[in-house]
C-alpha cells in the first residue's frame, strides 16, 4: 500500500477543529455544546452584502480575473484610507480567504530551508503553511503572565541567522487578543530594516480594538514599504467566513508579480464571494458600531467570568475576539476531550481549543485553552457556569485535589 508523504505525516492537526468529531458525537447523544473553540461570529452579515447575493441574475458564473475584480480592489482602497493605509488598486490582490494570502506570501518570498520568526502562541495555520513550503519556524515565546507582550528586541536578535528571511505578526492577535504597541511595532520595523527582512502582518481584526491606543498597521511603518506584506480578510469584519475572500497587499511590485503566478495557477478567487464582499463595503457606520459594542460586552462577560472561577486566569485581551486562559488542569487537551466525551451539566457542555496547538515549543500551553467570545451574552454566561462545574468535577484538576 503506498505511503502518504512525509509532509502529510508531519502536517499538524488544527487545534481549533480536531475535536470536532467529539462535539458531533456529544450532540448525537443529545448534549448541547457551547462552541468557544472557533472564531465563527454569530452576528449578522451586512444586509447590503446579502442583498447583493440575492440579486445575482447572471446566466454564467464565470472566472473572475486572477487578481480579483478591479471594481472591488478600487473600492477597497477607500476602505483602507479610513485607517490611514494609502494603497492603490494595483497593490491589492484578492485571495480565497486570508489563508490563501498567507500561503501565497510564503510561496512568493521564501525558499525551502529559510526561517521565519513568529511570536508564539500563534494562529496554528501559520505553522501548517510554513511546513507546506519547507520553511522553518523560529518562535519568539510570549507568556500569559506578561499578557503576551513582546520580549525585548535582544530576544528577537538571538533568533536571527543567515537563513532568517521574515517576521510574521498578527495584530490584533489570534489567539491571544494582544494588541501591539507603537513601541513594539517600531521595534519590529527597526529589525526588518536592519536585517532586510520581509514583514508579514495579518490584520484581519483591525475593527476590534478595545483601547484608546491608536491602531498601528505595518503599512504605517516608514522605511520598510518594500518589505511589508499585509494579510486581510472579510471573514471576521462582516461575519462572512463562508465566502472565502481575503487580500494580500504590498507595494513591492516584484512580490506582486510572483504572487500573481500562483494566482493564475489557481485561476481565480471566488466570484460570488467578491460580489458579496464588494457590496458589504457599503455597510453603514451603525453596523460597525453595533458589532463593536456587542464584542465589548461579550469580552467583559467572558473575561470577568473566567477570572471569577477558582484557579482560572485570563489576561484582558485588547483586540480581536479571543482570549487564552490558564486552567487548573493537568492537561488542557485531555480536559477538552473529557468535557466532550464524559461530562455534561444538565445536558450541556463546552468546547474549547487546547492552546498547546498554538505553540511550536513542546510543552508550552499545556494548561491553557483559547476561547472565542463569539456567542451571545446569555450563552457565554451559561457556558461559564458549565465550565466552572466541569473544572470542579474533572479528575485531573490541579487545585483543591487531594
Amino acid at each position: 500500500m503506498p505511503q502518504i508523504s512525509l509532509r502529510g505525516q508531519e502536517m499538524p492537526e488544527s487545534p481549533i477543529r480536531k475535536l470536532a468529531p467529539l462535539a458531533l458525537a456529544a450532540k448525537s447523544r443529545g448534549v448541547k455544546v457551547y462552541h468557544l473553540n472557533i472564531g465563527q461570529p454569530d452576528l449578522p452579515t451586512p444586509q447590503c452584502g446579502l442583498d447583493a447575493l440575492r440579486r445575482v441574475d447572471r446566466r454564467v458564473l464565470e472566472y473572475s480575473p486572477s487578481q480579483g475584480y478591479e471594481s472591488y480592489r478600487e473600492k477597497l482602497t477607500h476602505y483602507y484610507k479610513r485607517y490611514g493605509i494609502d494603497v492603490t488598486a494595483d497593490d491589492i490582490i484578492i485571495t480565497a480567504g486570508g489563508s490563501e494570502a498567507v500561503l501565497f506570501a510564503f510561496m512568493s518570498t521564501l525558499d525551502p530551508g529559510d526561517e521565519i520568526i513568529i511570536p508564539e502562541p500563534a494562529y496554528a495555520n501559520y505553522m501548517a503553511f510554513a511546513l507546506s513550503v519547507g520553511v522553518r519556524i523560529r518562535t519568539l515565546t510570549t507568556t500569559i503572565e506578561q499578557g503576551f507582550a513582546l520580549p525585548h528586541v535582544e530576544k528577537f536578535e538571538e533568533l536571527i541567522s543567515e537563513r532568517t528571511k521574515a517576521i510574521l505578526i498578527c495584530n490584533p492577535n489570534n489567539p491571544t487578543g494582544y494588541l501591539y504597541t507603537r513601541r513594539e511595532m517600531n521595534q519590529i520595523r527597526d529589525l526588518v530594516r536592519k536585517y532586510d527582512l520581509y514583514l508579514f502582518s495579518d490584520e484581519v481584526y483591525r475593527e476590534y480594538i478595545y483601547t484608546g491606543s491608536p491602531y498601528i498597521s505595518a503599512m504605517h511603518l516608514r522605511g520598510i514599504e518594500q518589505n511589508t506584506l499585509l494579510i486581510d480578510s472579510v471573514s471576521k469584519r462582516y461575519s462572512e467566513c463562508g465566502i472565502r475572500i481575503g487580500a494580500l497587499i504590498t507595494r513591492n511590485e516584484a512580490v506582486r508579480r510572483a504572487v500573481m503566478k500562483f494566482c493564475q495557477a489557481r485561476l481565480s478567487p471566488p466570484l460570488l464571494g467578491q460580489i458579496v464582499a464588494e457590496a458589504s463595503l457599503d455597510a453603514p457606520e451603525e453596523y460597525y458600531r453595533d458589532v463593536y459594542e456587542e464584542y465589548v460586552e461579550r469580552r467583559k462577560v467572558l473575561v470577568d467570568g473566567l477570572n471569577r472561577i477558582p484557579g482560572v486566569y485570563s489576561p484582558i485581551p485588547m483586540g480581536a475576539f479571543y482570549t487564552v486562559a490558564k486552567l487548573p488542569v493537568d492537561d488542557a487537551e485531555k480536559f477538552c476531550r473529557w468535557c466532550l466525551e464524559e461530562f455534561n451539566c444538565e445536558g450541556e457542555t463546552v468546547m474549547m481549543a487546547p492552546a498547546a496547538g498554538f505553540y511550536t515549543t513542546p510543552g508550552l500551553g499545556r494548561n491553557q485553552v483559547r476561547m472565542a467570545y463569539v456567542l451571545k451574552k446569555d450563552d457565554l454566561e451559561r457556558a461559564l457556569v458549565v465550565l466552572r462545574k466541569a473544572l470542579e468535577e474533572y479528575p485531573g484538576r490541579t487545585i483543591g485535589s487531594e
